[in-house]
């Protein structure tokens, strides 16, 4: 065992146990094509489906699954990154950046990377969505806004590059995207005042590629959205990991919050707040974009990636872009050669405040005694947290089902105030003693797992958790399986595919926010996932407690859990 340290740049190593495998270096061929056996980047293909083929564990012997070892990471928070897999090397990170390389198979501890963050940092998230892999190096987004290579095989930092200035209000929280030798990242702070952007990077040398803003400047296409300079520090955020469609080179991104919360502070559409935004990977050109919802005063970040999935309409087969939205509506776009279109869309959840939607567009029309406003107060559904927030959904192309983990039945109150901007100070214009949450004394099913048919465009079953919100990423496997976790009773689930029948259930050492994967090694397969509760999951169980809805106190930790017949 080693330690190793270099001064000045501000990360630790420690190499632990002897390599039992040979490494892999990722190709940009096997990013497109993974190995079944793999699971290489955040959703596992640039689809960002979350969907294995692998199918030696299934709906019949999913009962004999047991925990097969155990990794304790030391560290408090949420822990909500997938366990990445390179042929038998597994890499994970946790909250306050730290990243562990693992033996996929015995658990043993291979190296341990610490990152020394400044004291001053101010992050309202404490956690990290994982790495992304590409050549013989390791990438991982920090929360001092860098984006760090390192060397796959002892821990040691290769290149490192700063994405913006932390000290203002930006950090970053996202996997990394890599394709065509490209690492793009987004950044987090949408409620620091911040002007929200993608960023790519070289991935052998970390020189920079190119920068797009998802707000546009005075002069550009999109900047009349904004009023006077409320462009300059509108949010607009990218802080979940985007899809990548490689026969076009397009990457798509959704968009989070303006800032300050309630719009009638920027006047506008405020494009491209609360969209999907087609950027070019090669140039980080825009080449289209569709806004889920305008002049957005709700918190209703759109930020979850658009699943790329081919769907029928009638005779028509469409090359679509879905999403669940936080604003409680499901999607159904079209990749088109020059932008992005709409298709139809309508509330999977409850949802009051649009009246309707414009048939060509997509454009919603508003309740306007919804619209929270400073010094005006609204309550609306869902919640700020929405109809579903971060955790992501996932589709199985046997079953043509897309697996939802949805929140219903929970509506919010909101009233705007004043603020003054202040470089690096909260900047979201919320009269945090009038926020509330509300849930009707008649309602006892909160979160939800829900499957689409994407198709016909129905709801085919759905599966209710009682006095329990959903706060759990979604694993489909060609074992006609889903897993979840999610919930404030701490446990793991494998439900039928098809039917949504509970096929198993294991309770873990806290409440899971952590995505889902599985794997193989040596013909071997596992199903893997860190279980440790905390930032939005816990606030909004803070609130379930409040309600009188929940008096479960959910311990934090993080455990890293590998699961095999």
């Amino acid at each position: 065992m080693r330690w190793t340290s270099v001064l000045g740049l501000g990360w630790w190593a420690f190499a632990g146990a002897a390599w039992a495998v040979e490494y892999s270096p990722v190709t940009d061929a096997r990013l497109a094509e993974p190995e079944p056996g793999n699971w290489l980047m955040y959703r596992r293909t640039y689809d960002s489906h979350g969907y294995s083929p692998l199918d030696q564990i299934d709906v019949d012997n999913v009962h004999g699954l047991k925990p097969l070892w155990t990794f304790s990471t030391g560290l408090r928070e949420g822990h909500q990154a997938p366990p990445v897999v390179n042929d038998g090397v597994m890499f994970v990170t946790t909250p306050y950046n730290n990243v562990l390389a693992l033996d996929a198979a015995s658990g043993d501890l291979l190296w341990r990377y610490r990152r020394d963050l400044p004291e001053d940092l101010s992050q309202m998230h404490p956690t990290n969505r994982g790495v992304g892999l590409h050549g013989d190096l390791v990438f991982m987004a920090t929360a001092d806004c860098f984006l760090v290579a390192l060397d796959a095989k002892t821990g040691e930092v290769v290149w490192e590059a700063e994405v913006e200035d932390y000290g203002t209000g930006y950090y970053m929280t996202l996997a990394p995207l890599v394709a065509e030798g490209r690492v793009m990242v987004g950044v987090s702070g949408g409620e620091f005042g911040i002007r929200g952007f993608v960023a790519a990077f070289d991935a052998a040398t970390g020189a920079p590629a190119w920068k797009t803003y998802t707000i546009p400047a005075p002069g550009e296409p999109g900047s009349e959205s904004w009023g006077g300079d409320s462009w300059k520090t509108g949010g607009v955020p990218v802080w979940l990991t985007g899809s990548y469609d490689p026969a076009t080179g397009i990457s798509y991104w959704g968009t989070g919050n303006g800032g300050p919360w309630t719009g009638d502070v920027r006047p506008g559409d405020n494009l491209y707040a609360t969209s999907v935004l087609a950027l070019d990977v090669e140039t980080g050109a825009l080449t289209g974009y569709h806004q889920y919802h305008w002049n957005d005063s709700w918190d209703w970040d759109e930020v979850s990636a658009p699943l790329l999935i081919d769907f029928t309409r009638g005779d028509r087969t469409i090359p679509g872009l879905v999403h669940a939205g936080r604003n409680g509506y499901l999607w159904f776009l079209e990749r088109e050669p020059d932008g992005i279109g709409f298709v139809d869309a309508k509330p999977y959840v409850r949802q009051d405040v649009f009246t309707g939607l414009d048939p060509e567009t997509g454009r919603p029309s508003y309740e306007e005694s919804k619209i929270p406003a400073v010094g005006r107060g609204a309550t609306f559904c869902p919640s700020l947290w929405g109809g579903k927030d971060w955790p992501p959904a996932a589709f199985s192309p046997r079953t043509r089902l897309l697996y939802i983990p949805a929140n219903d039945n929970m509506c919010g109150h909101m009233v705007g105030e004043a603020q003054e901007y202040r470089p690096g100070r909260t900047f979201m214009g919320n009269d945090a003693d009038e926020a509330r949450i509300i849930i009707d004394d008649d309602v006892t099913s909160l979160g939800e797992l829900q499957a689409w048919n994407v198709d016909t465009f129905e709801e085919v079953w759905s599966v209710p958790f009682e006095n329990s919100h959903n706060w759990g990423p979604v694993l489909a496997t060609a074992g006609d399986l889903v897993f979840l976790g999610g919930t404030n009773d701490r446990y793991f689930r494998a439900f039928d595919a098809r039917s949504g029948e509970l096929l198993w259930q294991q309770r873990t050492n806290s409440g899971i926010t952590g995505v889902p994967v599985s794997y193989e090694v040596d013909g071997r397969q596992y199903v893997a996932v860190v279980s440790g509760w905390g930032v939005d999951a816990e606030r909004l169980q803070d609130w379930l407690r409040r309600l009188g809805r929940s008096d479960t106190v959910v311990p934090q930790g993080g455990v890293l859990w590998v699961f095999g017949l």
